[in-house]
């Protein structure tokens, strides 16, 4: 059974499951479906990009999900354990400047044809601990976590099968996806007593989720949507509470990285174990549903222009954007971005966005006579004969994975953390490098151009 359909399978049963234990997430994939299939019907050249680029099959089935780790030994079985479906480390996000004890990456897949297989990828954040200042409950929570096990032998044992054989048998893919399931399931009760758990929410309400859990409960999971804006006001009209504001960039014509919301995280019941051996009710507030719509891919260039104008725009509002503000961020975010080209054309020609290369309809009888070269490349796009196609963003956003996390643990106000960020540190813990995902990008889009250039000489 190949990684990929590992990865498909899994992503789909996760979503089954997710649905279960948060029946309003159904209500938004709905929601997500509707909008998705109006813009189809009103904007053909949005469908015809989308084939394109060979992502109109995966855009019913795009997912993100998030979990929180509490040690180095789970974070480095879950990078074992990801590997079996083709799901790599890419990126380091220290989201501590921004009030989030935690450091991440994301496992996904890496070349466009596993993508658009299955995009399916999981941002997976590690709970800094020395961030907690108080020493005896840092201790305390350390206790909680080295005393759990979030891994099933039966799943340990088939990582170990596919790291020694190269593969699973597809008896053995189908028995992995259901014994991995079991690491991101909901458990009512927590093994920690109620009194510390409301300790360490004081710290910090995301130290309370990860260390109060028998394991690393999927908090969120993320249908991509490609008019986020109607799906903010859709969910309003139909009762789904959605956070204050869209995190990330402002409606452009020519959507950039990643916008998100989400609707707020429900309350739901716990039984904490206490002292005496028995449960004691409580509840807890984490799990919600997220909603992404994703543009493209920017280049250093790109990336640093969008990180300026974002500042600018957070430092004239001066406070940390909510529901009172909303209207008058969006548009100093607006203001801001205006200095940010908002044409497909204007995006490559300044190198400021990644674009996949593709010979057009009619480039044998254009091709012929014409210079096919990198040094003629723009001549060729102006011409037609070569077309260009956004690559889509991938990856995450630390100042947006924040900004969500706070809302959904209703703490928008963030803790100040001097920890320094320590990607060496993350990468100890992870057993492994993470990948550099604007490396990545780069070169997805020189394969794609030498793909390019490959097939015109052919044709001339």
């Amino acid at each position: 059974m190949s990684s990929d359909a590992i990865r498909h399978s899994f992503s789909l049963a996760m979503s089954k499951m997710y649905q279960k234990e948060v029946p309003l997430y159904t209500d938004l994939m709905d929601l997500v479906a509707e909008v998705n299939d109006e813009v189809l019907d009103q904007q053909p050249e949005i469908a015809e990009q989308l084939k394109h680029t060979g992502e109109m099959e995966r855009l019913s089935m795009e997912r993100h999900g998030a979990i929180r780790l509490g040690t180095a030994a789970e974070l480095a079985m879950m990078r074992r354990l990801f590997a079996v479906m083709g799901m790599q480390p890419v990126g380091y996000y220290d989201l501590a400047p921004a009030g989030v004890p935690v450091h991440s990456t994301a496992f996904r897949a890496v070349d466009t044809v596993s993508l658009n297989n299955s995009p399916f990828r999981v941002f997976t954040s590690l709970l800094r601990l020395d961030l907690i200042a108080d020493e005896t409950l840092r201790q305390q929570a350390q206790a909680a976590l080295d005393a759990r096990n979030i891994f099933t032998d039966g799943v340990v044992k088939l990582i170990e099968i596919y790291e020694q054989e190269g593969g699973l048998t597809q008896e053995q893919g189908e028995q992995f996806v259901q014994e991995a399931l079991e690491t991101f399931r909901w458990h009512e009760q927590s093994p920690i007593a109620k009194d510390i758990y409301e300790q360490l929410a004081g710290q910090h309400q995301l130290i309370a989720d990860v260390v109060g859990f028998k394991g690393p409960h999927i908090n969120h999971l993320t249908p991509r949507t490609l008019d986020i804006d109607s799906v903010q006001q859709g969910m309003q009209s139909r009762g789904i509470p959605p956070k204050a504001i869209i995190e990330g960039p402002p409606r452009r014509d020519c959507p950039i990285l990643l916008r998100q919301t989400s609707f707020k995280a429900l309350v739901e019941p716990v039984s904490f174990k206490g002292h005496d051996g028995q449960y004691e009710a409580g509840q807890h507030t984490a799990r919600f549903g997220e909603i992404e719509q994703r543009g493209v891919a920017l280049t250093p260039k790109g990336r640093a222009l969008y990180d300026q104008l974002l500042n600018e725009a957070r430092d004239k509002l001066g406070v940390t954007p909510n529901e009172s503000n909303a209207e008058l961020y969006y548009q100093l975010l607006s203001e801001a971005f205006a200095a940010f080209p908002d044409d497909y054309q204007a995006l490559h020609e300044q190198e400021l966005a990644y674009f996949h290369y593709q010979p057009s309809e009619a480039h044998s009888a254009q091709a012929t006579g014409l210079d096919v070269s990198t040094d003629n490349l723009q001549q060729l796009i102006e011409q037609g004969v070569i077309r260009i196609e956004p690559i889509v963003y991938e990856d995450f956003l630390p100042v947006s994975a924040a900004g969500i996390f706070q809302s959904n643990l209703h703490t928008d106000t963030a803790n100040s953390y001097d920890g320094q960020s320590n990607q060496q540190e993350f990468e100890q813990a992870l057993g492994a490098s993470v990948q550099d995902e604007l490396a990545l990008y780069a070169q997805r889009q020189d394969e794609s151009l030498q793909a390019c250039l490959a097939a015109l000489q052919q044709a001339a």
